[in-house]
């Protein structure tokens, strides 16, 4: 039920019919109101892969107004998609609630629901590196800080009532692990990742060490459970075969715990020095210890994923792989390498680690191009929104 945007043209449409309507706003619609009918929580999964493009620039070891231009730019953008995709998940909710439910309980639609806490948290961090020179320095904060919040509770929920409905669900048949499984279980370590930043506007003393130890705390629960979960994708890639035809891309889902733990274990240790000082300095020196051995060991597990994703990747394509949403894929989990090794790099002052942050970034921009682009005219077009 992954929305898929290669449905065939309407049986009572002509060849030539299809055509005409696949180059109107909307054509391949009915009625604009079919817009909302099918708008499925992996739409946020595009929120949160153009959100990244504009916070992995800003994390690059590379500093220009050109570069932080750019960043902001994306960022609004991506605020703008997570304010028109939220009002319209709202209507979806409210003027086709069966189709909801129905999502909501789908084995594999109901997974795209951690997709909505990681766009509000993608978005919040975005707010506080970006929005200052635009809302000034106290609303970005405050913003930032609600959208986090409002992020990690959202992304709390996910974490366990997805897998709980999926423990407590009548099934005909067996359900077999699939990249997807990974979506509700990583937004505790997207709050833990972005929760970094907080810390520094948070007054100091017992408010500071709660905010960390509870970043250590979502950062330990989605690691926990995002290993699990890997093991038993990585156990039915081997036994049942990779994903196929549009849901190929989703396994590139699988680098998105890895970049995102090597990120947040360097930024929490980055920002340990605020809350550990005088003799208390030895932790936050163990906690940036931490992060530098943990990124270095993870970062070798994220070498091999990432070669088996390209590999996968190519083999599909030459299958012929049809565009779908799933393709939204291709760009936050490699969004979350790029910052996972720019804050690695940095730590570790580490030139060539840095310098692959760099190059993983162009990647990361190609695919945020192409995707992007087939998205919106396949949103203009109207075949975004039909059913898959």
């Amino acid at each position: 039920m992954t929305a898929t945007l290669d449905r065939p043209a309407r049986p009572t449409e002509s060849p030539r019919g299809a055509g005409s309507a696949r180059r109107r706003f909307l054509g391949a619609l009915d009625s604009r109101g079919q817009v909302v009918e099918h708008l499925t929580p992996n739409w946020f999964g595009a929120v949160m892969g153009t959100g990244i493009v504009a916070n992995a620039a800003v994390a690059l070891p590379l500093h220009s107004a050109a570069l932080v231009g750019f960043a902001t730019v994306v960022w609004v953008i991506a605020a703008l998609m997570l304010t028109t995709i939220s009002a319209g998940f709202i209507a979806h909710w409210v003027r086709h609630p069966q189709n909801a439910r129905d999502y909501a309980s789908h084995p594999v639609m109901s997974q795209f629901y951690g997709a909505i806490p990681m766009a509000l948290l993608t978005v919040g961090a975005g707010t506080l590196h970006l929005g200052a020179p635009l809302i000034g320095q106290t609303p970005a904060v405050w913003i930032g800080g609600a959208l986090w919040a409002l992020g990690t509770a959202a992304g709390l929920v996910t974490c366990v009532w997805v897998p709980f409905s999926m423990m407590t669900a009548e099934r005909r048949h067996e359900v077999r692990a699939l990249p997807a499984w990974l979506m509700p279980v990583v937004p505790p370590m997207v709050s833990a990742a972005t929760g970094a930043a907080l810390i520094e506007f948070v007054p100091e003393g017992q408010a500071r060490l709660a905010l960390l130890a509870g970043c250590y705390a979502l950062f330990g629960m989605s690691l926990v459970f995002g290993m699990m979960t890997l093991a038993m994708i990585y156990a039915r890639l081997l036994h049942g075969g990779v994903p196929v035809s549009t849901s190929a891309p989703t396994i590139w889902i699988t680098l998105g715990i890895i970049g995102q733990s090597i990120t947040a274990a360097n930024l929490l240790g980055a920002h340990a020095d605020l809350v550990f000082s005088g003799d208390q300095a030895p932790i936050a020196l163990g906690c940036k210890i931490f992060g530098m051995i943990f990124g270095l060991a993870m970062a070798g597990f994220g070498v091999a994923m990432f070669a088996l994703a390209t590999a996968v990747t190519v083999r599909s394509i030459r299958a012929g792989m049809p565009f779908a949403l799933t393709w939204w894929s291709f760009t936050f989990p490699v969004g979350t390498c790029v910052t996972g090794l720019s804050a690695l790099g940095l730590a570790l002052g580490a030139g060539p680690i840095q310098d692959a942050s760099e190059v993983l970034y162009v990647v990361l921009l190609t695919a945020w191009v192409i995707v992007a682009t087939r998205t919106a005219h396949a949103a203009f077009t109207g075949r975004a929104f039909l059913a898959a």
